[in-house]
């Protein structure tokens, strides 16, 4: 549910702690409570101290807080405890004692997360296991793979992969600081989804803690839960601790072009004709859009705007792009000016707002807290003009929140894959649409 500065989440865990890096692991006499007992007796000799926070830990709030995203969740009711495991024995743990004293476990990855699902719980006594320190990324270029612990975001992970190669990469989400461990749980959509498919499907193993406590891999698994694990929702299955994944070849430079056009400059006969090409266009060319509200020219009053956001992962870029778009949707305008060519890597900088910051800028953990909610559906038939004009009124009616929404087209190798291949049913859709709006005032809140 993907997704923060390396520096500062090492920072909040090198805190004082009686509980955390201390020459033994927590004892049970100090609190009195038979779930610390349970930990030590399923700590495992020779391995790392168990990292666990309660909250009477100066360190208890900060370490919640970290990869909360959504204001919504700020001052709800905490877990009784917040484990960060630095060691597959310490999920094995966590798991066994939960299970043993009817602890609500969950599990947090990145907290991207928009209900807040991997940090709240109704359950009177709840435990947060937090990945935050379990994120090794281990890349082999050699047979085009890697090992991504649940703990990674996707931000370390492009950087990995880009320093051991420029020419592969993962085909998974567009904001640096989703996790990867539910991200790939709920399947993972991208910009490289029409031509490699979802995240999910490029995974070729992986490694999950059952309810027992048992690590099982894909073999010991068994397939039935090896295809529920891959798309069916993160916590539902067990907790993931890693995921191997076969990366995809990609061209050394790609090309990047955003085009932005109001109500004012055709915006409506654009959004009306792209739900019928965009997923049919050249599988090397993602083509989604933007809508939100924006003042008008020359300080007019608020219209909508669409943007057209495009990445080209073809040859012969970025002329090849241009003759491709004008051949099928020359409305457009794209022209050889509007396109930037770069590394895949450094796309995910340009996609997500970041463009000309340093690459290591996707190692940073931390986002914005705003207050937000979002949705999303799969479309599957064109919405006419009359529905867009209604979507515009709709957009505009609102001052005291923002709203945006985008439209993420499938088709390519979404629409050859079988929606019973994986637990991901709506790949026949032409396009995903995500709803967002989010405000900074706690009394607006839009639930």
């Amino acid at each position: 549910m993907g997704i923060l500065g390396t520096s500062s989440i090492f920072s909040f865990l090198a805190l004082s702690s009686i509980l955390l890096f201390s020459t033994s692991i927590v004892t049970a006499s100090s609190f009195g409570d038979d779930f610390l007992e349970c930990l030590n007796i399923n700590h495992l000799p020779n391995t790392p101290t168990i990292p666990i926070y309660t909250q009477n830990n100066a360190s208890y709030e900060t370490i919640l807080r970290s990869s909360e995203r959504n204001e919504r969740f700020s001052k709800s009711r905490g877990p009784k405890y917040i484990v960060t495991p630095t060691h597959e024995s310490h999920v094995q743990a966590s798991v066994i004692c939960c299970k043993k004293h009817g602890l609500d476990l969950k599990v947090r990855s990145g907290g991207h997360d928009a209900e807040g699902l991997s940090y709240q719980s109704d359950a009177p006594s709840f435990v947060i296991l937090d990945f935050v320190d379990f994120r090794n990324v281990a890349v082999d270029v050699n047979d085009g793979t890697a090992w991504i612990q649940a703990g990674a975001i996707l931000g370390e992970v492009y950087y990995k992969i880009a320093e051991k190669s420029k020419t592969y990469g993962f085909p998974a989400g567009v904001a640096p600081t989703i996790g990867v461990g539910g991200h790939i749980s709920g399947g993972g959509v991208g910009l490289l989804v029409r031509k490699y498919g979802l995240s999910a499907d490029r995974v070729i193993d992986a490694c999950i803690v059952n309810v027992d406590g048992k690590i099982l891999n894909k073999q010991t698994m068994g397939a039935d839960l090896f295809w529920a694990i891959r798309g069916g929702g993160g916590g539902n299955f067990g907790v993931i601790l890693s995921w191997k994944v076969k990366l995809v070849p990609l061209p050394a430079l790609v090309t990047v072009a955003n085009i932005q056009k109001t109500l004012g400059q055709g915006a409506t006969d654009l959004v009306h004709k792209w739900q019928f090409i965009a997923h049919k266009l050249d599988v090397n060319i993602h083509l989604s859009l933007m809508l939100s509200v924006v003042s008008g020219d020359l300080g007019k009053e608020r219209t909508v705007q669409a943007s057209f956001s495009i990445l080209f992962i073809g040859d012969g870029c970025p002329q090849k792009l241009v003759q491709l778009l004008e051949e099928s949707f020359p409305e457009l305008g794209l022209k050889i000016e509007d396109c930037i060519q770069m590394a895949w890597v450094e796309s995910h900088l340009y996609f997500y707002g970041l463009y000309g910051q340093p690459l290591e800028t996707l190692l940073v953990r931390e986002s914005p807290k705003i207050f937000f909610k979002q949705k999303s559906d799969h479309v599957k038939v064109p919405i006419p003009t009359t529905g867009l004009l209604e979507l515009w009124r709709r957009l505009l009616e609102h001052v005291d929140f923002t709203p945006t929404v985008v439209f993420l087209p499938y088709g390519g190798k979404m629409s050859e894959i079988s929606d019973s291949e994986l637990p991901y049913p709506d790949r026949q859709a032409i396009y995903l649409v995500f709803y967002d709006a989010n405000w900074d005032n706690e009394s607006e809140q839009r639930i």
